[in-house]
């Protein structure tokens, strides 16, 4: 590991995803004595960041925003893969892992607007804007009266948006507001009682090619035990609901010593039905329970619930 032959770590190219980036690095180098000049970070540009005229699950879903990046750490033009897990299809393709998840963030959903200072300050009919089919079934569950529209783009491009009046309010991670340095943004966080956040939310994940052991090595010195228990319950209970852009699922494992309380929620995209409900047990059995979870909220849904188009 020289100038001449650094550790080449792969990433979107916006704000936030550089950011993510940079921590990567920046852990990476302190826990093994390394130079910055040890690090490549190299920017690809995805399907998802290209196509912003769009909503996602038109055009292909959460892998829109991986198959570039994944594709280069299969073919070695990278050598780790730096995501928000958030993000990340339950599934890798053959021959990569993530099993590094670097110590998670607040995971609440972020209130942002220049007029009002939360979801129940919203006059009737207020026009909300978020590109989350999540937040929007979540808020049209508890607001039928908004209008909600679609509101792609990076943090900074939605903030515009909020100025020139698209609408007066929207929604951003509070993790990823604060790995920005922007907390001033919000005019408060939602709690997880009021609006359950994506599955992994506020979490990093570091994919790498599976046989690459020694990266394998480097990176096992940077993860995070307790953020690796949550995640893997969390993505086991979207696994099973086969989660994609088109299904608004919210789930959030949280531990205490020894036990993981793990809640789940499905609803309609039109918030017009919400299935909810959780597990608790020894953290361990995290993958388990949210597989079991899943089978739950399935069983309790109408046979055409997943029918979403």
């Amino acid at each position: 590991m020289t100038q001449t032959q650094p550790i080449r770590i792969g990433t979107r190219g916006s704000a936030l995803a550089l950011a993510q980036a940079h921590e990567t690095r920046d852990r990476l180098a302190a826990a093994h004595g390394l130079p910055a000049e040890a690090f490549e970070i190299v920017v690809i540009k995805t399907t998802g960041d290209r196509v912003l005229d769009r909503p996602l699950k038109e055009i292909g879903g959460k892998g829109l925003f991986t198959r570039e990046i994944e594709d280069a750490l299969l073919s070695g033009e990278i050598d780790i893969a730096v995501h928000s897990m958030k993000d990340m299809p339950t599934v890798q393709p053959e021959g990569l892992v993530i099993d590094c998840y670097l110590p998670r963030e607040d995971v609440r959903d972020a209130f942002v607007s220049g007029a009002y200072a939360g979801i129940s300050e919203l006059p009737q009919g207020a026009v909300v804007g978020s590109s989350s089919l999540r937040r929007r079934a979540q808020l049209a569950a508890r607001r039928p009266d908004l209008t909600l529209v679609e509101f792609r783009g990076n943090v900074q491009t939605r903030l515009k948006k909020l100025e020139e009046g698209v609408a007066v309010a929207t929604f951003l991670a509070m993790a990823g507001l604060s790995r920005l340095d922007m907390l001033h943004v919000a005019r408060g966080a939602v709690s997880p009682e009021e609006m359950l956040p994506a599955v992994a939310q506020g979490c990093i994940g570091v994919e790498r090619r599976a046989d690459d052991a020694r990266m394998a090595g480097l990176l096992a010195a940077i993860g995070d035990g307790d953020s690796a228990l949550r995640v893997a319950a969390e993505r086991a209970f979207l696994a099973r609901l086969d989660g994609s852009c088109q299904t608004p699922i919210a789930g959030l494992a949280e531990l205490d010593g020894g036990r993981l309380r793990l809640r789940g929620e499905i609803l309609c995209p039109d918030g017009s039905a919400v299935i909810a409900g959780e597990r608790i047990g020894p953290a361990g059995d995290g993958p388990a329970m949210g597989t079991d979870l899943a089978e739950e909220l399935r069983g309790r849904a109408p046979s055409d619930f997943f029918d979403w188009s």
